[in-house]
């Protein structure tokens, strides 16, 4: 069976994580996922229900059966604090734009 060298990450503002694998040609994102345990070492995944990650490949949105290719890094994306459209409405109606105070 071939093997191909993939890695996930997940970040925080205060941390990283990686974990770099070989796995069969035919994994997917989600097991992947399972495999690297994260939702055992990182509190922010624990009790996360795995259908509900949101998973990408380089920054491009991928569906949790996403079947990996050799050098792919996955990446588990947090999910937002805020809407960016609402905090853009908001600001406009006090008359500030973002990153300026």
């Amino acid at each position: 069976m071939h093997k191909i060298d993939v890695s996930i990450v997940y970040a925080t503002r205060e941390q990283q994580w990686l974990f770099e694998t070989t796995v069969p040609r035919g994994t997917s994102a989600l097991e992947l996922y399972e495999m690297s345990g994260f939702a055992d070492q990182i509190p922010g995944l624990k009790n996360t229900n795995c259908e509900e990650l949101d998973l990408g490949v380089f920054a491009d949105k991928v569906e949790n059966d996403y079947l990996l290719e050799s050098g792919d890094r996955v990446e588990i994306y947090r999910p937002l604090l805020a809407d960016p459209k609402e905090v853009r409405r908001q600001l406009a109606l006090v008359g500030k734009t973002m990153g300026k105070s």
